[in-house]
C-alpha cells in the first residue's frame, strides 16, 4: 500500500518566512546596517553608540563634575549586555578618550564608567542622527513610534519570562 502522504514536505510553521524571529533579525541586521554610515562618520560603532546614548542620558541632568558614572552594571542592564561583551566596548571607548572607568570609592569591584569632555562633545554630532534615520525609514513617524511600541512590548514580555532550560 503507498502512503500519499508526501514526508518531504515542510510544515508551514518550519517556512522561513514564517518564522517571526528570522523578520526581527533581519530587521535589526538591516536597520543597524543604516546606522553604520552616519556611525562612521562621528567614530563609532553601533554598539558603542548604544553606549554612548546610556551615558548621556545619565548625565543629562547633571554637570561633569557632579557627575560620578554608572556602573558597568547598569550599563549591562539597560542594554540587555553581560560583562564579558561590554568590557571590550568600554576599552575601545576609553581608548578614543570618550569615557573613563574608574572603580568605585565606595566599593572597589564597582567600575563606573563616566564620559570625558570629548564624549560629552560628541553628543552634539550625534544629534542629527535619530531623526536621520527616521526619514530612511521610509514610514511615518507615528507609525514607527507605534511599531517601536509594540516592539518594547514583546521585548518586556519575553524579557519577564524565564529562559527555556535545555536538558
Amino acid at each position: 500500500m503507498t502512503s500519499e502522504h508526501n514526508t518531504h514536505a515542510v510544515e508551514p510553521w518550519l517556512q522561513l518566512e514564517n518564522q517571526f524571529c528570522f523578520v526581527l533579525y533581519a530587521l535589526s541586521r538591516r536597520i543597524t546596517a543604516e546606522y553604520r554610515p552616519l556611525l562612521d562618520a562621528i567614530g563609532l560603532t553601533y554598539p558603542q553608540y548604544l553606549v554612548m546614548l546610556v551615558l548621556w542620558e545619565a548625565q543629562a541632568d547633571q554637570s561633569p563634575e557632579q557627575f560620578a558614572g554608572v556602573p558597568v552594571k547598569f550599563l549591562g542592564e539597560r542594554l540587555l549586555l553581560d560583562t564579558g561583551t561590554l568590557t571590550p566596548l568600554l576599552k575601545r571607548l576609553e581608548s578614543a578618550g570618550l569615557i573613563q572607568r574608574k572603580r568605585s570609592e565606595q566599593d572597589e569591584r564597582e567600575v563606573r564608567i563616566r564620559l570625558t569632555e570629548a564624549g560629552l562633545q560628541l553628543k552634539e554630532h550625534a544629534r542629527a542622527i535619530p531623526l536621520q534615520m527616521l526619514c530612511n525609514s521610509g514610514m511615518a513617524p507615528d507609525r514607527v513610534l507605534a511599531v517601536q511600541q509594540e516592539l518594547r512590548a514583546l521585548l518586556t514580555a519575553v524579557c519577564s519570562t524565564e529562559p527555556a532550560k535545555s536538558s
